[in-house]
Parts: C-alpha cells; sequence; structure tokens
C-alpha cells in the first residue's frame, strides 16, 4: 500500500487527543473521548490514546493475533501502566478506535465512531458505529440551543457528557475502548478479499463531519479530494473552512466549533487504475 497521514488539533496550542499510525500493512486511528469532568485520572486523553496506540501497533504487527485479541491486550497493557489512577471511574480516559490489516486478505475492526471507508471497483462501503450520538438525546438537543461558548451550552454540554458515561459499554448504550477491555467484544469486524480493494480511509469524526454534519461531500467526493496532491491534508483544510464559516454553530448547530481531525488514507499500487 502507499499511505499518507493527516493529524490536526481542533484548537491550535491545546494537545491533539487524536492518533494515528500508517504503514504498509497496518492501519490505526484513536479519537480520544473528549473529557468534560473529572476523569479518576493523573494523566489525559493525549496520554491515553498515544499509550494505546502505540501498543495496538505492536500487538497488531503480529498476524498470529487477531485484531480483536490485539485491541484486549493493548487496553490491558496500558491499564497496567497506570494503576495509581482510578480506572474505574466512569469519566477514565477512552478512545475509539479503527485498525486495518492487510495481507492476503483485508482486516478491520472499528470500535466506536472512527469512520472506515473501503473502495472497490463497484463502491464505496462505510463502516462505523455512531451510536453515541443517540445517548442523552435531550441534552444534546438542549445544547444545540445556543451559540458555541454561551454558558448556557456549557451547562447543557456536562449534562450530556453525564448522560454518555452512563450509557459507556452498557447494552442499549455505545462501545468504546477504555481502561477495561469488556467493549471489544461489541467491535465491528471483518474480513474483505484484498483482490479488488483500490483504496481505504480511516477518518476521527472531525475530519468525518464534513459528511456526516456539514453534508457538503458524500464519501465520493471524500476520496476525490484524499485522491489529490495534499491528500488528508486538504480534506482537513476544507473542514477547518467550513467550521470557521460558523463559529458559533449557528447553521451546523455542534459541541465545539473544531475537532481534532485526523484521517490516514491508502492506496494500494497494483489495484487497475492507480
Amino acid at each position: 500500500m502507499w499511505v499518507v497521514c493527516d493529524s490536526n488539533p481542533g484548537t491550535p496550542g491545546k494537545a491533539n487527543e487524536d492518533w494515528l499510525s500508517g504503514g504498509s500493512d497496518l492501519l490505526v486511528v484513536l479519537d480520544g473521548a473528549t473529557a468534560r469532568t473529572d476523569t479518576g485520572c493523573i494523566h489525559g486523553v493525549s496520554w491515553f490514546v498515544e499509550q494505546l496506540g502505540s501498543a495496538i501497533r505492536e500487538f497488531a504487527a503480529d498476524r498470529g493475533c487477531t485484531l480483536e485479541r490485539s485491541l484486549t491486550m493493548a487496553i490491558e497493557r496500558v491499564a497496567g501502566r497506570h494503576p495509581q489512577c482510578d480506572l474505574s471511574h466512569p469519566g477514565s480516559p477512552s478512545a475509539a478506535v479503527g485498525i486495518v490489516r492487510t495481507g492476503e486478505a483485508l482486516e478491520y475492526l472499528v470500535l466506536g465512531d472512527v469512520t472506515l471507508a473501503i473502495v472497490d471497483a463497484d463502491q464505496i462501503s462505510i463502516v462505523t458505529d455512531q451510536r453515541v450520538s443517540a445517548t442523552a438525546r435531550a441534552a444534546r438537543d438542549q445544547a444545540d440551543r445556543y451559540p458555541i461558548g454561551a454558558p448556557e451550552k456549557q451547562a447543557a454540554l456536562l449534562q450530556m457528557k453525564a448522560g454518555e458515561l452512563a450509557a459507556k459499554n452498557k447494552d442499549g448504550g455505545y462501545w468504546i475502548a477504555t481502561s477495561e477491555p469488556s467493549g471489544v467484544e461489541h467491535a465491528l469486524t471483518g474480513t474483505v478479499p484484498v483482490i479488488g480493494v483500490r483504496e481505504v480511509a480511516v477518518l476521527t469524526d472531525g475530519a468525518a463531519r464534513i459528511v456526516d454534519l456539514f453534508a457538503a461531500a458524500d464519501w465520493t467526493g471524500v476520496l476525490n479530494t484524499l485522491r489529490g496532491g495534499d491528500g488528508p491534508a486538504a480534506l482537513i483544510r476544507l473542514t477547518r473552512e467550513l467550521e470557521d464559516s460558523d463559529p458559533v454553530g449557528e447553521r451546523w448547530p455542534r459541541n465545539k466549533k473544531s475537532d481534532d481531525a485526523s484521517v490516514v488514507y491508502a492506496r494500494f499500487e497494483d489495484a487497475p487504475g492507480t
């Protein structure tokens, strides 16, 4: 595979809570969940995703280890690295995860609202789990009534976060990578014959919002942008331009003006037409 990546923090000068890695046969993307409350952890979301992503990359490099097992062992390793923290705290750092591994077949794992796009000769297939957006619905709707930065919005976002945390890794809620691996069995997984696959893209929701929130492009348009000379950087730049055009969320109500945005784009060099 030919691989190109880009990641950009939502707020300049603030730590990026996404993490990515792109190699010739392994792609990993993590999107750390925004912490709006105490977490019980002395580290932070950026530390968590860096530790977890690095561990996933190490374990998934072993083709004898399934992606589910790789993620499970990575979660257990990171938990062992900060036993002084309250890992049972509801707000303990967590992250959505996307993993793609290629060889004789293309294997994938998606846990949470990371988006995976797989392009073959006939179609673009999208894999993502948006169940987190269905939690705390009343608080989300309330927050959307106020401009970004308003005290009333902040209060509603705290209520929303409380509802999210109450539904995290529970039946009827949503599933994400935390400090214990119970959510891994709920990941969306699959295997695709690698013959015929032309391209793969993995995006955090801060980049996928150009489709999901702004409706400024469809997935065909996203892939066309990623094929261009600036690739993921161009897609993130277009997303930032849309965010800047609506700084308080009047046209597109949302939790914050800009989110961390990350994209890994891979093209199979021996696919027809590449």
